[in-house]
């Protein structure tokens, strides 16, 4: 074990998706199995009656209160505590204008914990295998970029695109405090770059034998200026940008995988509804008692290859173009197997209250809101057509919120059309009181509209009812606020934290904030399977609606801490120093060295 962990402790998450997340998993199954000493008791009026503080998600709470005082204690106050813990996290010295960007950081009044920022160096660290010079022609090849060159931001750009000038906009705010850089930036909603997981673990090896802490005297402070360069003349890179052969998306995604992981080693065809899937089973296997206990463990399609069949963004994505190759692309979301820089994305920053509600407006008081639960959004997720549909995720949501088709499913050995039901004593339930009873006047869900390959959707037509939107601001006037995954993340989920109602995340997409965030203290965790779904409706429903409204109310606290606008600039501007770095002849001389000349 002692050599597995050192092997993988630079990796990192996405190349040690198997040798941590499947040890924890182990564990998981190990604590969850019948000679284990916990006991699983449910509370609620479904379940039998038992004392607060038994049920599963109790324990969950507890740990995670426990992760989020250990963040705390890792706040840096001063500049010479931020550079200490820098250098032993990352090996190296902090980058040239660090202390800039650390008095940026303290004038927000930002919270300064330097594991807020493990997502910039997970996703640049590859990048230091690649030649400096490569990487700047391959820069040349994406045909929309961010340039930056002597403190000036512009939009390169092959057509007039509504993201790359919300992105703009925000490096224009930090554009005189950066180094000239090249911004290759992906538009599209879905993610373009799954590098071999074997190519990423040789870049990972060269990047950990590139560290070191060079002495004061040798450090260099300042960047190269790009000006000159841009009058070379350079060979064409050629990414390869290919669209799925036979095996569709997941054959392409899958190669980001570590070796010997379940996705490298298993295929799915096709779910078939007939007869109980063991596809959804896996989650059972991966969860504690039946709930989310490691969120980037459940929602890692490395090791959960079931999700291929499960989840739009492999049956049948919107657009696919991918490369195997690395190279710089900025995106705001990504798969634990995909290889972008992530930004905070564009609809985060744009002022739109079609994505936040409103900036101002977050929602009344708790106790004047509906008890209950509130979805409402487009079909998305991919192509449907009569073949697949019954795999899409939101399409599995809305059926499993829908009474009727639940109780149809009850009738007929517990699988719907696109559905299963969970094992009611997995969660505690009394086989004698029906799910419907549980939704009854508790959901306010439904699809705006149905999209799908053909010109109308027939075979939808007796599952789905189109309903009028929502508007976000009247979403809260909700209590629980589910967000799903569409064609990739949901960009209403930043205006749901910062809510006064409670967001239950269901994503296997991460973003650049997933570290600052602790699934069951600032928002609660639902798997994509959705088994969980009734569980967390009774519990929540069925009397803890105080937890639920602590959580609630703590997520839009902590989100007022550290999901403002403020702090996407203070990511970005850190991102882009450690960016330009890496793209940099002299990288491996530059740094921040002034508080140890101080010493």
């Amino acid at each position: 074990m002692h050599n597995l962990i050192a092997r993988f402790a630079s990796r990192p998450i996405y190349t040690i998706a198997l040798s941590v997340f499947t040890i924890l998993g182990l564990f998981y199954l190990w604590r969850d199995s019948p000679d284990s000493q916990i006991t699983h008791v449910k509370t609620g009026p479904i379940g039998d009656a038992s004392p607060r503080g038994s049920h599963p998600i109790d324990a969950l709470i507890e740990t995670a209160e426990a992760e989020l005082e250990g963040l705390l204690a890792n706040e840096s106050g001063d500049l010479a505590s931020a550079a200490k813990r820098y250098r032993s996290r990352h090996g190296r010295h902090p980058p040239p204008g660090f202390a800039e960007w650390f008095k940026f950081a303290k004038s927000k009044n930002a919270l300064i914990i330097e594991e807020f920022f493990d997502q910039i160096y997970h996703d640049l660290s590859p990048y230091w295998a690649i030649e400096p010079k490569e990487l700047r022609r391959q820069t040349r090849s994406v045909p929309t970029r961010i340039v930056l060159r002597d403190k000036v931001a512009k939009i390169v750009t092959d057509e007039q695109r509504p993201w790359m000038d919300i992105w703009h906009s925000l490096v224009e705010t930090l554009q005189d405090r950066l180094p000239d850089l090249d911004m290759p930036i992906n538009v599209m909603d879905e993610t373009r770059l799954v590098v071999p997981w074997e190519t990423i673990n040789e870049y990972m090896d060269k990047e950990g034998s590139s560290k070191a802490i060079l002495d004061a005297k040798d450090v260099v402070s300042e960047y190269m200026s790009l000006s000159k360069w841009d009058k070379e003349t350079l060979e064409p890179f050629d990414p390869e940008f290919g669209v799925p052969g036979e095996g569709g998306y997941w054959s392409m995604a899958r190669v980001g995988c570590p070796e010997g992981s379940p996705a490298r080693n298993s295929d799915i065809a096709r779910i078939n509804f007939t007869t109980p899937p063991w596809e959804f089973e896996n989650f059972n296997r991966l969860s504690y008692h039946g709930y989310v206990s490691n969120f980037t463990l459940t929602k890692d399609a490395c090791v959960r290859p079931e999700l291929q069949a499960l989840h739009g963004t492999f049956i049948a994505p919107v657009s696919v173009s991918t490369s195997h190759k690395l190279l710089p692309l900025f995106g705001g979301s990504k798969l634990p197997m995909n290889n972008e820089i992530l930004l905070p994305p564009a609809m985060y920053w744009a002022d739109n209250d079609f994505y936040s509600g409103g900036e101002k407006n977050h929602g009344g008081a708790w106790e004047k809101k509906y008890d209950k639960i509130v979805w409402r959004g487009a079909a998305t997720g991919g192509h449907t057509h009569e073949d697949n549909w019954f795999g899409f995720q939101r399409h599995r949501f809305l059926s499993m919120m829908n009474s009727t088709s639940v109780q149809k499913a009850e009738e007929d050995g517990y699988h719907g059309a696109n559905f299963k039901l969970p094992n009611y004593k997995d969660y505690g339930f009394s086989p004698n009181v029906s799910l419907t009873q549980l939704l009854d006047g508790r959901t306010e869900t439904g699809f705006m509209h149905l999209f799908c390959s053909d010109p109308h959707c027939p075979y939808m037509d007796t599952y789905y009812e189109t309903m009028p939107g929502i508007t976000m601001k009247t979403m809260y006037n909700y209590k629980y606020m589910p967000d799903l995954d569409g064609n990739s993340f949901s960009g209403r989920y930043r205006g749901f934290l910062l809510s006064t109602s409670l967001p239950i995340k269901s994503t296997i997409y991460n973003e650049w904030h997933d570290t600052r965030l602790i699934p069951w203290v600032h928002f609660v965790p639902m798997d994509t399977t959705y088994l969980d779904v009734y569980g967390l409706m009774d519990y929540f429903l069925n009397g803890h609606d105080d937890v639920a409204r602590k959580i609630a109310l703590a997520g839009k606290s902590w989100g007022e801490k550290v999901l403002r606008r403020e702090d996407m600039q203070i990511y970005v501007y850190r991102l882009l120093l450690e960016y330009a770095r890496v793209c940099d002849d002299r990288r491996e001389f530059l740094g921040y060295a002034d508080d140890l000349k101080m010493q």
